[in-house]
């Protein structure tokens, strides 16, 4: 088996727990290839503990059975892009807060790699957003969503949105996301936005303190094509894509559709949907 390590540079804290799973890999013949990131990281603090590692990389050219994302969801969107287009099942290991996208905490590293070796594991396909018809210089995928917003200091805009080729609205506010099922519950529920479950094939847009009562969070089928114009007083507005922000000129219009590809997270046994939402967003206590 060859397993894939992603991680933050913050992850000293747990030098002793990550020391403790190398080991364990390398006792069962487990390939690792691991980001320079972290590997630098890690050399500085246990460099005996790497003997697992056979290959050390800072881009997707790579290939793996799994991938492990060690932090927080930020670390999670970052492996995303490492990882690609190759859709190699992703399992996020949490280091951080919340941590919505992690299958599994820091402490449960032995259990996830009993799980691994014996293919213990399902996969769930999770679609992206594709942001087209600006330039723009990156990954020009979300995982999460894609936010259209004011630049700071600037007046509102109005989102001239089409649904497939038909007027839809002109969202006059501070801001428009477009999030997927996966992103329902990070930018687009802190604007009031719905949580989605992660196999529904749907978008949500959702306005940011829109200038309207009647401009109400929407849920689209996934195979829509969005075309939103941008317009207001500012002479530029902001696209983000997963936190990754980009300044765009007034008056362009970007396509946003889903991406041709999915990415593929690990379901752990006895894992499910219901228990994580309630767990994360601590309802019932």
């Amino acid at each position: 088996m060859k397993l894939a390590i992603y991680g933050s540079r913050q992850q000293a804290p747990y030098a002793q727990q990550i020391a403790q799973f190398l080991d364990l890999l390398a006792s069962r013949g487990v390939e690792v290839v691991m980001h320079r990131k972290l590997y630098d990281l890690l050399q500085q603090l246990m460099p005996e503990h790497l003997s697992a590692v056979c290959e050390v990389v800072n881009t997707p050219d790579f290939d793996a059975d799994v991938v492990l994302s060690i932090g927080g969801d930020g670390t999670f969107l970052r492996t995303a892009m490492w990882v690609g287009s190759k859709e190699i099942p992703i399992l996020g290991i949490n280091t951080g807060h919340l941590g919505f996208l992690s299958g599994a905490n820091i402490d449960e590293l032995p259990e996830v790699a009993a799980e691994l070796i014996e293919g213990r594991y399902d996969t769930s396909d999770r679609a992206l957003i594709h942001a087209t018809g600006v330039d723009l210089p990156g990954w020009p995928y979300a995982l999460n969503e894609a936010a259209l917003t004011k630049e700071e200091t600037a007046s509102m805009i109005v989102a001239e949105t089409k649904l497939d080729g038909y007027h839809l609205a002109d969202y006059r506010a501070d801001g428009l996301i477009v999030a997927t099922p996966t992103g329902s519950t990070a930018y687009n529920l802190s604007v009031g936005g719905p949580i989605l479950q992660p196999d529904v094939p749907a978008w949500v847009l959702s306005p940011i303190a829109a200038h309207s009562l009647g401009m109400r969070p929407l849920v689209v089928n996934d195979d829509s094509r969005l075309d939103v114009t941008v317009t207001g007083r500012a002479r530029s507005w902001r696209l983000t894509l997963d936190g990754r922000g980009y300044s765009m000129p007034i008056g362009a219009t970007v396509r946003l559709s889903r991406a041709p590809f999915f990415l593929k997270i690990v379901t752990r046994p006895d894992h499910d949907f219901p228990t994580t939402l309630r767990k994360k967003l601590r309802w019932n206590e």
